[in-house]
């Protein structure tokens, strides 16, 4: 019987808003009558991956629907390693993936960090709406901070900047505006991420891949994407390959001596 191979398709898909481009690559190379699925990741971050194969006369190493995490700056990873079941008969495979950045397996995360407020020193800055926020921020732990447009934002925690988006000038109150959003996403050595959102327009003073330092200016506050008004949203999270995050609480210095998690409605100051 006639050996053959029917090399496999790629269907990619983005689980974020389309703004989003990672620069990843998922490609076959065929050894001896064995596939090997390969990923190029040029990314300052792990990329998550979640693969369904279709196979004829093949076996897998990777189970479908199980993620597998590709580190940063990684060229030629192994994904899988497809072979013949019988040597002698004709065989053929195709699949499809989903993937999104960070990596979805994590569960822990240093969670005694203590994060800076992220405007300037000598300034006083309401939370407008908080933790489980009625507008915006339901089963989210997410801050506003009313900050005016053109207002220095500064880093929370050292990381790399890997998402930096500024050429938005539209926003509107409502979710289908949250592509418009300019914002910073940073990732902190823990491997969450902290997302800095709806900066003005031409709004960063950083560069994706940018090593960030506690307490640097990255950015300007404004008013883009899903947007009643100006500040500055921000949260830190794992990803998840669904396109869901799971959000994380953050303990704030508020004075040389205070810590807390801050709170809706109040003020703080940063005196430091």
């Amino acid at each position: 019987m006639k050996r053959f191979f029917l090399l496999g398709f790629l269907l990619i898909q983005t689980l974020l808003f389309s703004q989003e481009k990672w620069d990843i690559q998922f490609y076959n190379e065929v050894v001896n009558r064995e596939v090997f699925i390969y990923s190029d990741n040029k990314e300052e971050m792990p990329i998550s991956a979640q693969f369904q194969f279709k196979l004829k006369n093949l076996t897998c190493t990777l189970p479908n629907d199980e993620i597998v995490v590709i580190p940063p700056k990684t060229r030629k990873f192994l994904i899988a390693k497809l072979a013949p079941i019988k040597a002698n008969e004709g065989n053929s495979f195709s699949y499809s993936n989903s993937y999104n950045f960070g990596n979805a397996l994590q569960e822990t995360f240093d969670d005694d960090y203590i994060y800076s407020l992220p405007f300037e020193k000598g300034k006083t800055q309401s939370i407008f709406q908080g933790y489980d926020g009625k507008f915006s921020h339901q089963n989210e732990f997410a801050l506003d901070f009313d900050l005016k447009i053109g207002a220095p934002i500064l880093a929370a925690r050292d990381g790399i900047a890997v998402v930096v988006i500024n050429n938005n000038t539209k926003s509107c109150p409502n979710i289908s505006c949250a592509k418009y959003n300019n914002k910073i996403v940073i990732m902190h050595s823990d491997g969450t991420f902290a997302d800095y959102s709806h900066l003005k327009y031409q709004g960063t003073s950083v560069k994706k891949g940018d090593h960030v330092k506690k307490d640097q200016l990255i950015g300007y506050s404004g008013s883009t994407g899903f947007a009643s008004g100006p500040h500055l949203h921000f949260a830190v999270f794992i990803n998840r390959i669904d396109g869901k995050r799971t959000f994380i609480k953050t303990k704030f210095k508020t004075s040389e001596s205070d810590v807390t998690l801050l709170e809706e409605g109040k003020s703080y100051t940063k005196n430091y």
